[in-house]
């Protein structure tokens, strides 16, 4: 289901849904799930330099890897970091259940919004 509209949709809607929430997601702001979500929002005010971008891509693995069990993530690129905290992720991998290929590429929106 999707979370603003509450329409219908696809498997591979859902699990980028999903993987844009749990990306988003301040480790530790979860009542009753406090290791859920990610490290990345803590990232937002980082020089945008190699190491940060190192850490971007280890943060969004170990955060997929922990809490979307559909997917086995093969590859995550970062592209179009702005000083506003928007970024694309682009992630490749495969959804284990339908041994399917995965190619998404998901805005994120890690700093305050308008």
């Amino acid at each position: 289901m999707n979370r603003e509209t509450g329409a219908t949709i696809s498997t591979v809607e859902h699990i980028g849904q999903s993987i844009s929430d749990i990306l988003t997601t301040r480790l530790g702001t979860r009542v009753m799930r406090r290791e859920y979500g990610s490290l990345l929002p803590e990232l937002v005010d980082q020089p945008f330099n190699d190491v940060t971008r190192l850490r971007v891509y280890a943060a969004s693995v170990m955060a997929i890897m922990r809490w979307e069990p559909r997917v086995s993530v093969t590859r995550v690129q970062l592209h179009g970091a702005t000083l506003q905290g928007q970024v694309v992720i682009d992630i490749e991998g495969r959804i284990l259940d339908r041994n399917q290929a995965l190619n998404m590429s998901l805005p994120l929106q890690l700093g305050g919004g308008v």
